[in-house]
């Protein structure tokens, strides 16, 4: 299969949120929402080690502009869909198309989380990967400590098929860390 010939939707809907591929000046907003939140991300994502400048944002998300037109990642920038505020962004990632398979990686905005908003995306992506794209697996992986990462798939029905002894470096570098891997089969 080629996947550069799919036709895939580069917006996403559910019933509280619209989803959409990064566009061209969605750095000052994705950037102003890193910043708010950083105290909750930097334990958990590298990039969020250092708060990026608004230019480092941008030239980010056009990146993943190009890759999701190139088919190797899939990044949806998530919006409210009353308010049109941004609050988040959700990705499917690390994608094996000979396998049809693909990881689902995700960061919300401080002042967001406890609503279920990520959850409500997750659910629509994974639907998305399975039907669209006919993908046989979508994987979750998080820290082992990371709570409320872990939450996402174990309420969406997720198994959890291994923790990863001593897997991985911390955001930060500076230990050693487990990782969960959860899945789920198309």
């Amino acid at each position: 299969m080629n996947s550069i010939l799919l036709d895939v939707s580069t917006e996403l809907r559910t019933k509280r949120l619209f989803l959409r591929i990064p566009n061209a000046g969605d750095g000052v907003q994705v950037n102003a929402a890193i910043r708010s939140s950083i105290a909750e991300l930097q334990p958990w994502l590298p990039f969020a080690q250092t708060i990026p400048e608004v230019e480092e944002t941008e030239s980010n998300l056009r990146e993943a502009h190009v890759k999701f037109l190139q088919r190797s990642t899939f990044r949806f920038l998530m919006f409210h869909r009353e308010t049109k505020e941004y609050i988040g962004t959700i990705s499917l990632l690390n994608i094996d198309w000979n396998v049809l398979k693909g990881e689902i990686g995700y960061w919300l905005s401080t002042e967001y989380a406890g609503h279920g908003y990520m959850t409500e995306a997750v659910k629509k992506v994974v639907d998305w990967a399975i039907e669209t794209l006919k993908f046989r697996r979508v994987e979750i992986r998080c820290e082992s400590t990371n709570h409320r990462s872990r939450s996402i798939p174990e309420n969406i029905g997720f198994k959890l098929e291994a923790i990863l002894k001593n897997d991985d470096k911390s955001a930060d570098g500076k230990r050693i860390t487990d990782t969960c891997i959860y899945a789920t089969i198309g």
